[in-house]
């Protein structure tokens, strides 16, 4: 894997597009509040506005990205972030960067990293063989876990250190390191075949949306990746609240503790790339599962800031991250193999949709838990809540999966012929497996 010279150049700009981007959320809320003087509303309305790219485009880049070589989509999207957040820190210094132009700023640099990941997580198909997608996925998930171990702190000390302008331009540096690193790919992708008259954007959607719902296996990956990340935002609403709330703990042994699941998470992919093959998929995947959420449970049994209540938090958010990021490479490999190369991004893009869209509801629920029932009684019945998300991949057929990844579709896909739009593409034999995306 590692001797492949464009495998390296794809994990190299992966990396830097990692770290750049989590440079880039903690540089420019920080470079609000510090040199705009934001509020907590202002300051609300940022954060959502950057994220807010998630819901309103990921279904249009997936069915987008499906029709392009994911090599010049990574490279156009950085050479985007390298110009916007670059201008930025120019206007910055000379002091013409205002509110309403960070918000078009975070916005614009939200929306170029959708394509990106979109594409980043199709291109391994089109890059490596079927056979080396686990060890790829675990190579790819661990510099991003890396990435979201290093990002934060690195922004938050060039912004102490240096100036919050000059923080911003670092997330600059970042995204030209990733665009000279994957312009250098050399290998050609293989694409599928296009018609002269292709299907507009929503038909395209819609076969993509059709496509994931008419197969078990992709619909089993969406309903629990909905659970997971509902009472997953519910819980950590309540939790960030119970730790120097109800436990007493400062804002660096709150931080301290969270941090842990960093670390976790490269074992995690480190794993990842053995585990599976020796006691197989299923098994792994539904008891990393288990675990990872139910280690949430133990948190509303503690009591005051001891040195036992530090540690058995390290160690709570530590297996979290472990088993979390176990499922997640696995689970990124699996559904690799299940669906066709032509629907791939479309495939990504719409369980990224459905997933992520419920965290926002999840986070208002959390809220009003906490306010009505309590912290300790709302972090209990929010942590047993994410455990629906195992129990949904239990009765699906990704329990039954073994030692090796189910048979690859036969061909890649193709778009929908004028005259038969109405075929949805779907992924050959009956031996597909389910996953989940973005946790256990």
């Amino acid at each position: 894997m590692w001797r492949d010279r464009d495998f390296r150049r794809l994990w190299v700009g992966q990396t830097a597009s990692q770290l750049g981007e989590h440079t880039t959320l903690i540089v420019l809320p920080l470079f609000a509040v510090l040199t705009l003087d934001a509020g907590a509303a202002e300051l609300g309305i940022l954060r959502a506005v950057g994220q807010a790219p998630i819901l309103l485009l990921s279904l249009f880049v997936g069915a987008w990205v499906d029709q392009w070589r994911t090599r010049t989509v990574m490279v156009v999207t950085d050479a985007g972030r390298t110009l916007v957040l670059g201008t930025a820190a120019i206007a910055a210094l000379l002091g013409r960067l205002d509110l309403p132009a960070l918000l078009v700023v975070t916005f614009a640099v939200g929306a170029l990293s959708v394509f990106f990941d979109v594409a980043y997580q199709a291109s391994l198909v089109r890059l490596v063989t079927r056979d080396h997608l686990l060890r790829g996925n675990s190579a790819l998930e661990g510099s991003r876990s890396a990435a979201q171990i290093g990002g934060p702190a690195l922004g938050g000390s060039l912004v102490s250190l240096l100036s919050a302008p000059i923080a911003a331009a670092s997330g600059a540096v970042f995204f030209a390191l990733s665009f000279q690193s994957i312009r250098r790919i050399r290998r050609t992708e293989v694409m599928p075949e296009r018609q002269e008259r292709p299907a507009r954007i929503w038909r395209r959607i819609h076969e993509g949306l059709r496509f994931v719902v008419s197969d078990t296996s992709l619909r089993t990956v969406c309903s629990a990746s909905a659970a997971f990340q509902f009472s997953f935002a519910a819980m950590m609403t309540v939790y960030l609240l119970f730790l120097p709330r109800e436990l007493l703990l400062s804002g660096t042994t709150v931080g301290l503790a969270l941090a842990a699941m960093g670390p976790g998470a490269l074992l995690g992919s480190m794993l990842a790339a053995r585990l599976p093959s020796r006691f197989g998929y299923g098994a792994v995947l539904v008891s990393a599962a288990a675990l990872g959420d139910g280690v949430f449970l133990c948190v509303p049994a503690l009591h005051g800031s001891s040195a036992l209540t530090v540690t058995a938090l390290l160690a709570i958010n530590f297996a979290f991250g472990t088993a979390g990021q176990l499922v997640n490479v696995t689970v990124m490999a699996v559904r690799q193999t299940v669906t066709p190369d032509g629907v791939q991004a479309r495939a990504a893009a719409t369980i990224t949709f459905v997933g992520m869209g419920m965290a926002p509801l999840g986070s208002l629920l959390g809220g009003f838990l906490a306010t009505e029932w309590g912290l300790r009684t709302s972090l209990l019945v929010t942590a047993a809540g994410m455990m629906l998300s195992p129990v949904i991949m239990v009765l699906s057929p990704l329990a039954r999966l073994g030692r090796e990844l189910p048979s690859s579709p036969d061909a890649p896909q193709r778009a929908a012929p004028p005259e038969a739009h109405d075929a949805v593409p779907r992924a050959t034999d009956a031996g597909r497996g389910a996953a989940v995306e973005n946790g256990p």
